[in-house]
């Protein structure tokens, strides 16, 4: 699922490109190095932010339009000019780049398999995450 949210990117006048990052509806900020790290570092903190509150069962606002959105009233708005835009993040891709836990879980084998497995030195837990991610026809980057 794709999510955009309005952003305000402000530029400071700094030798080192500083854009500070602010995000409204998440209430949160950031900061990158030029536009494009800037762009970047907002969309890890809404991924984050937002995989966060699902995980914890709290609500996620949905995205303002960029209309309400005032320039003028963002926390970083004396520091520099400031822009409103947009930043996207493909949130189920976000969630397996980041979410790298592993769970245990007991799986019953006949005991013929899980003889023969051992006989050919399969790894169980390797094989079975295969099959699922064949099986439920998704990627992931090992």
């Amino acid at each position: 699922m794709k999510e955009a949210y309005p952003v305000l990117l402000t530029k400071t006048k700094d030798t080192k490109n500083t854009i500070l990052v602010e995000v409204p509806d998440l209430n949160i900020q950031t900061e990158g190095y030029g536009i494009a790290d800037a762009i970047e570092m907002a969309r890890d903190a809404i991924g984050l932010e937002i995989i966060t509150r699902e995980d914890e069962g709290i609500d996620i606002k949905e995205p303002s339009a960029i209309e309400k959105i005032n320039k003028d009233e963002g926390i970083f708005s004396g520091e520099g000019e400031t822009c409103v835009t947009y930043v996207d993040v493909d949130l189920a891709e976000y969630r397996k780049k980041v979410d790298r836990r592993t769970v245990r879980r007991n799986v019953t084998l006949p005991n013929w398999l899980n003889r023969a497995a051992d006989r050919e030195g399969l790894n169980v837990s390797k094989v079975l995450q295969d099959a699922l991610i064949t099986v439920l026809q998704t990627t992931q980057n090992r």
